[in-house]
């Protein structure tokens, strides 16, 4: 086919036809099928919880005091530990991105480590640090009588140490990403460094701090590794709904689909709607 000149004079764009728009369009094969099985990797194991799940009793089984205790806990450690991890990270976030120290590639592997780390290593790590006979814990008993392991707070620490490293590697992405000419403008007009980041920093990595926010969020409503090691399992004190899932097994499997399927049901509910509203690219 050949150009057409439009209206102004100028060659208008090339038509290469509908056949090479769609022959354009096309995924190649080899790309198709390693997707798709990848896509069913994640899509049957969820048929699969479906298909088993016990549909009439799941309301009395959902109902159930231990669900509802496991249901209650999880959702306040795991807000907890997201909160703990905004007011925590955020900072050593920035530190990481803004500030040169010496041991600063250590310290950055430092914090990552917990994404890579068995989570039951994690929790013995911290009973040997913060536990009642821990490095820390001991005296910090002695002196307040606190003690962390097999309480609500525990839960809290140990989905904080899991989960903290996805918000801290999110953010320090994001700030190294800004463009500081912004911060220095607003440094030239009088503003504080306080003043810089909260007014000027935090508004540029918003979308990039609630992203890491949910992906914490997430990531401690799942935790059992360092959880049953370094809080214990007790059910209405300690037992999350992962922790409730692993027991149920043993003795009522269809307790452990309906609990599953409620855990399944509140991430993949909060994933989603958060994802169209925060992670949509323009």
């Amino acid at each position: 086919m050949t150009a057409t000149a439009d209206t102004t004079g100028r060659p208008a764009r090339r038509n290469s036809g509908g056949t090479d728009r769609r022959t354009a369009r096309r995924p190649p094969p080899a790309l198709v099928l390693p997707a798709v099985v990848a896509a069913g990797l994640f899509v049957l194991p969820l048929i699969g919880l479906l298909g088993r799940t016990p549909w009439r009793a799941l309301p009395s089984l959902v109902a159930d005091d231990t669900v509802t205790d496991a249901l209650r806990l999880s959702l306040l450690t795991s807000f907890a530990a997201a909160a703990a991890s905004i007011v925590l990270g955020v900072p050593l976030a920035w530190l990481l991105s803004r500030v040169e120290f010496w041991g600063k590639g250590l310290l950055r592997a430092l914090v990552t480590l917990p994404m890579v780390l068995p989570p039951v290593v994690g929790g013995a790590a911290l009973l040997f640090a913060i536990g009642r006979r821990g490095l820390v814990g001991e005296p910090l008993y002695e002196a307040t009588g606190l003690v962390l392991p097999f309480s609500a707070a525990g839960v809290i620490v140990a989905n904080t140490f899991v989960a903290m490293p996805f918000l801290v590697v999110t953010v320090e992405g994001a700030l190294d990403g800004v463009d500081r000419r912004y911060e220095a403008a607003a440094a030239s007009l009088g503003g504080g460094p306080l003043t810089v980041f909260r007014r000027v920093t935090l508004p540029m990595i918003a979308p990039s701090l609630r992203a890491g926010a949910v992906l914490a969020w997430a990531r401690a409503l799942g935790e059992f590794g360092a959880t049953v090691t370094f809080a214990g399992n007790l059910a209405g004190r300690t037992q999350t709904l992962p922790l409730a899932v692993f027991v149920a097994l043993e003795s009522d499997r269809d307790a452990a689909i309906a609990i599953s399927l409620v855990l399944v049901a509140i991430s993949l509910v909060v994933l989603v709607a958060l994802r169209d509203r925060w992670w949509t690219r323009p």
